[in-house]
C-alpha cells in the first residue's frame, strides 16, 4: 500500500489528505477473526443435538395438545441456552478487553507539528515517530534512523532484536514489533490486514474451525440415544395400534417413552458443569473463550509451546562473567538488580577488583538502555541484551556514567558487529566497547591482568575462543568487553583495544515452568518446544527445564524433510528451532494426524494459524498478540505456562465428572424405560406419565447431576496417561452399569406399581412415581467415583450434593403431597 513512497514530507500530511486516505484505506485495525454477535452466540446455544431433539418433543406434545409437557420442555430448552449464552457471551467481551498487543497510541507528525494520534487512525503516508520502547504501529519504510535496533520476536520468535538501517533489506519496521534502542522517522506503508502483522493473521482463517473432544463424544451420545428413542417409541406405539389400542393414547406412550430415553436434563447439566468449571479457570488466571475448552485441554495428549516469553521470562539476564584471570556467577533474573556478582563463594564488588571494575564500567557506558522504578519493581527501557548489561552493572555497584562526557557513538552495525562510545576523560579520551567475541577479539591487541595491560598472543586469542564456545555451549549468548585510552580521537579509534572479557547472558526459564512440565510429564502428556530461537539456546533452555530432547531440528531442516519423515521425527524426543509459522502449522497436523489430541500455546501472531488448528490453542494473556488471542479457545491471564498444568488437572476432572453424570442420568432414564416398556407388554397402563418423567428427568435428576459435577479431583487423576482420542463417554463398563442399574430400579419400580394397583392405578402410579425417585437419588452416590468406593474419597466431602440429595426428597414430599404439584404431576397423597 502506498510502496512508491521513499521519503518523509517534513511537514507530514495534512489533515484533509488524513481524512481522505481515511475513507480510501479504512481503520488501521486486523479483524483476523470477526468477534461473535450477541445474536450469535445466543443462537450457537440451541443448535445440539439433544436441544433439538427436546424442541422436536415439544411441537409434538403441543401438537397432541398436552400444553404442560410442551412448557415444561420448552423452559429446559431456555434455561439451557441462556446458561451457555450467559457464559460464553462473558468469556467474548472479556476477550475484547484483552485486545493490547498494538500500541493504542502514535506519535506522528501532520501539518509542519508533531502530534500524537490514536494508532487505528494512521493512514499511508504517515510521517512516524519513534524511539526505544515504543511500539510500532504499521509497516513503515525507514527515512532516518540512529543506532536502531527492533525486537521482531512476536513476528520471527526470535528473541535477539534486530539492526535496522537505511539500507535496502533493512529499512522495513512491521506492524506489532517494538523498538528496544535508538531512534527513527519514517513512513507508513501499509496498514489493517495489508501488513505483515495482517497476512500472518489471514493464515488463521485459512486454518478452519474445528469440534473440540466433548462436542464429538456428546454428538454421537445425542444421535444414539436418538435413535433409540424413535426406534423404541415408534415400535411400541405401532404394537398398541396394532393389538387395538387408541392411536392417541400409544401416540402419547411412544412420547413418553422417548422423553425418558433421552436425558432432557443433559445439556443444562453439562452446561453447568462446564460453566463451573470455566469460573474456577479464572480463579487460576485462565479465560475460557469455549466452554468445551478446559475439558478438551484435560484430554491433551501432546503440548507444542512457544519459548521466548512462555517457557522464558523474556527477560535477557547475565549469569556469567568470564576475564583472562577468573570466573564470575551472577544471581538473579530479569532487570532487578537485586542479585550479585560472586568469585570462588565469595560476593564481590567493582571497587574491590579493578579487572572486574573495568568490565562493568564498559558494560554500563557503552549501553543506551535503562533501568527505572516501576513501582515495587524495575522497568527496562531498550534492547534486551543492554538491559540486562546496565543491571549487570548496577549488582556490581558501578555507577551511573555522566553522559554529557560522551563525545562520540559508534552504534553496532552488522559489519562491525559491535559498538563503541568514546568518553571525555581527564585532558584525553577512553573509549569503550562491546560486541561478537569474534569482532573484540579480533581487534584486541592486549589483555587486562593483574590489573596490568599484557600482549595478547595467539595462543591466549585460542584459549579466550575455547573458553567462549564453552559458554555458546551452555546456551549463553556471549558478549566480548574492551576498551583503551585514547589522547586524541584518531581515525581508526577502535583497533588496539585491551581485552576485558565475556559476558554470558540467557533468557531465564519461568521458576515455575520445570515443575509444570514435570507434572505434565508425569501425566503422561509430552511436552515439545518449537520456537524461531537459536538452536543452541532453545537446547540449553529445555535441558534446564528437564525436556532433554534426543533430536534437535531447524527449521530449514523440517523444510527439507518428507512428511513420512518428519512423522518419524515426532515419535521421538523432539525440539524445533528456528521455525517459521507455515512449519508450525505442519507440524500440529501431523501430530493430529498421528491420533494425537494436541495443545498450542504462543502469544506471537506467528503462533495464531498453528493455535487455530490445534484441537486447542491457548496464547498468552499479556503479551499476547491480538491475532493469537482471538485464534486461542484459551488465554492465560498471567501469561504463565504453569496454568496450563491447573487446566488440565480441571479438564480431566470435568471430563470425569461429566462421564460420571452421564452414566447417572443414563442409568436413571434406563430404569425409568425398563418399568414402561415391560408394563406395557403385559397390558397395563402407564407407569409414569409425561410430566412425571420429566420431573424426574429435568427437576430430581438434574439437581444431583449438577452436584455430582461438583465432585472433586482423584488423587491417581493427574498420575493416569491421556484417554484416547476416540474413547467414549461411555463405553462397555458404562453400559453394563446403565444395563443393570436400569434393570433394578425399573424392575422395582414396577413391582411397587403392581403392588399398589388393588388400591387404584392413580395410588400406584404415585408410589412407584415415588419409589424411582427414591431409588435414582439414592444411586447418585455410587456415581461420585467410578474407581474408588465412597469411604474411600469420603462420605462428606461432597457437601454440595448431600445438600442436593436431601433438597430433592423434599421436593419429592411436596410433589405428592402439595396440591398444586400433585394438580401439575397428576399425584394423590400416599400416606406415611
Amino acid at each position: 500500500m502506498n510502496g512508491g513512497i521513499k521519503s518523509v514530507n517534513v511537514a507530514g500530511l495534512s489533515a484533509i489528505e488524513v481524512v481522505d486516505r481515511q475513507q480510501k484505506f479504512g481503520p488501521n485495525e486486523i479483524n483476523a477473526e470477526a468477534g461473535a454477535s450477541p445474536r450469535t452466540v445466543l443462537v450457537r446455544q440451541f443448535t445440539s443435538p439433544l436441544v433439538l431433539m427436546l424442541v422436536a418433543a415439544a411441537g409434538l406434545a403441543a401438537w397432541l395438545g398436552d400444553i404442560i409437557d410442551t412448557v415444561a420442555i420448552l423452559l429446559v430448552v431456555l434455561l439451557n441456552g441462556i446458561l451457555g449464552f450467559v457464559q460464553e457471551w462473558r468469556a467474548e467481551t472479556a476477550i475484547l478487553a484483552l485486545r493490547r498487543m498494538l500500541s493504542p497510541v502514535a506519535r506522528v507528525r501532520r501539518d509542519g507539528m508533531e502530534q500524537i494520534v490514536p494508532a487505528r487512525d494512521l493512514v499511508p503516508g504517515d510521517a512516524v515517530l519513534l524511539e526505544a520502547g515504543d511500539r510500532v504501529p504499521a509497516d513503515i519504510r525507514l527515512a532516518a534512523a540512529m543506532a536502531l535496533r527492533v525486537d521482531e520476536s512476536v513476528l520471527t520468535g526470535e528473541s535477539v532484536p534486530l539492526d535496522k538501517s537505511l539500507d535496502e533489506g533493512e529499512n522495513r519496521l512491521f506492524m506489532g514489533t517494538s523498538v528496544a534502542a535508538g531512534r527513527a522517522e519514517g513512513v507508513v506503508e501499509a496498514i489493517g490486514a495489508e501488513t505483515e502483522f495482517g497476512k500472518i493473521a489471514g493464515l488463521t482463517t485459512t486454518a478452519g474451525g474445528k469440534v473440540t473432544n466433548l462436542q464429538r463424544h456428546l454428538g454421537v451420545l445425542a444421535r444414539q440415544m436418538g435413535i433409540a428413542a424413535l426406534f423404541l417409541s415408534a415400535l411400541v406405539a405401532g404394537l398398541g395400534i396394532l393389538v387395538g389400542r387408541p392411536v392417541v393414547d400409544m401416540v402419547m406412550t411412544g412420547l413418553s417413552l422417548a422423553v425418558a430415553i433421552v436425558p432432557e436434563g443433559l445439556p443444562a447439566v453439562v452446561t453447568v458443569t462446564l460453566a463451573l468449571g470455566a469460573s474456577a479457570m479464572v480463579r487460576r488466571k485462565a479465560l475460557v473463550r469455549r466452554l468445551q475448552a478446559v475439558e478438551t485441554l484435560g484430554a491433551a495428549s501432546v503440548i507444542c509451546t512457544d519459548k521466548t516469553g512462555t517457557l522464558t521470562e523474556n527477560k535477557m539476564t547475565a549469569t556469567v562473567i568470564r576475564t583472562p584471570e577468573r570466573r564470575y556467577a551472577v544471581t538473579g533474573t530479569g532487570y532487578d538488580p537485586a542479585g550479585h556478582i560472586e568469585t570462588e563463594g565469595k560476593r564481590i564488588r567493582a571497587a574491590e577488583d579493578a579487572g572486574l571494575k573495568a568490565l562493568l564500567n564498559v558494560a554500563i557506558i557503552c549501553n543506551n538502555a535503562r533501568l527505572n522504578r516501576a513501582g515495587a519493581g524495575w522497568e527496562m527501557i531498550g534492547e534486551p541484551t543492554e538491559g540486562a548489561l546496565v543491571t549487570l552493572a548496577y549488582k556490581g555497584w558501578v555507577a551511573e556514567p555522566d553522559r554529557h562526557r560522551i563525545v562520540q557513538e559508534l552504534p553496532f552495525d552488522s559489519d562491525r558487529m559491535r559498538m563503541s562510545v568514546i568518553l571525555r576523560h581527564g585532558s584525553g579520551h577512553q573509549l569503550y566497547a562491546k560486541g561478537s567475541p569474534e569482532a573484540i577479539l579480533e581487534i584486541s591487541s592486549t589483555m587486562r591482568q593483574d590489573d596490568t595491560d599484557v600482549p595478547m598472543t595467539a595462543e591466549d586469542k585460542a584459549a579466550l575462543h575455547e573458553v567462549y564456545e564453552g559458554m555458546a555451549a551452555e546456551g549463553l549468548r556471549v558478549i566480548a568487553l574492551a576498551g583503551r585510552d585514547l589522547t586524541d580521537i584518531p581515525d581508526a579509534p577502535e583497533d588496539d583495544l585491551v581485552f576485558l572479557g565475556f559476558v554470558g547472558m540467557i533468557d531465564p526459564p519461568r521458576p515455575e515452568v520445570k515443575a509444570a512440565i514435570a507434572g505434565a510429564r508425569g501425566a503422561g502428556i509430552r511436552v515439545i518446544m518449537i520456537t524461531g530461537d537459536a538452536p543452541q539456546t532453545a537446547t540449553a533452555i529445555a535441558r534446564e527445564l528437564g525436556l532433554a530432547p534426543a533430536l534437535v531440528l531447524t527449521g530449514d531442516e523440517v523444510a527439507a524433510m518428507s512428511d513420512i519423515d518428519l512423522a518419524a521425527a515426532l515419535e521421538r524426543e523432539v525440539l524445533f528451532a528456528r521455525t517459521a509459522p507455515g512449519q508450525k502449522l505442519r507440524i500440529v497436523q501431523h501430530l493430529r494426524a498421528a491420533g494425537n489430541v494436541v495443545a498450542m500455546t504462543g502469544d506471537g501472531v506467528n503462533d495464531a494459524p498453528a493455535l487455530k488448528r490445534a484441537d486447542i490453542g491457548v496464547a498468552m494473556g499479556q503479551r499476547g498478540t491480538d491475532v493469537a488471542k482471538d485464534a486461542a479457545d484459551l488465554v492465560l491471564l498471567d501469561d504463565n505456562f504453569a496454568t496450563i498444568v491447573g487446566a488440565i488437572r480441571e479438564g480431566r476432572r470435568q471430563f470425569d465428572n461429566v462421564r460420571k453424570f452421564v452414566r447417572y442420568l443414563l442409568s436413571s432414564n434406563a430404569g425409568e424405560v425398563v418399568a414402561i416398556l415391560a408394563n406395557i407388554l403385559i397390558g397395563g397402563p402407564l407407569v409414569f406419565l409425561a410430566t412425571q418423567i420429566l420431573w424426574m428427568n429435568l427437576v430430581t435428576d438434574g439437581a444431583t447431576a449438577v452436584a455430582l459435577g461438583a465432585e472433586k479431583a482423584e488423587d491417581a487423576q493427574m498420575r493416569r496417561p491421556p484417554r484416547r482420542r476416540n474413547e467414549p463417554i461411555l463405553g462397555k463398563a458404562g453400559l453394563l452399569t446403565i444395563l443393570t442399574l436400569g434393570l433394578y430400579t425399573g424392575g422395582a419400580s414396577l413391582w411397587v406399581f403392581q403392588h399398589f394397583m388393588h388400591q387404584g392405578v392413580d395410588i400406584a402410579r404415585t408410589a412407584s412415581f415415588t419409589a424411582m425417585v427414591v431409588f435414582e437419588k439414592t444411586s447418585v452416590f455410587a456415581f461420585r467415583s467410578l474407581r474408588s468406593p465412597c469411604f474411600r474419597i469420603g462420605w462428606l466431602s461432597n457437601p454440595a450434593l448431600i445438600l442436593a440429595f436431601l433438597a430433592m426428597l423434599v421436593l419429592q414430599v411436596l410433589a405428592v403431597y402439595w396440591p398444586p404439584l400433585q394438580s401439575l404431576l397428576h399425584t394423590v397423597s400416599i400416606g406415611w
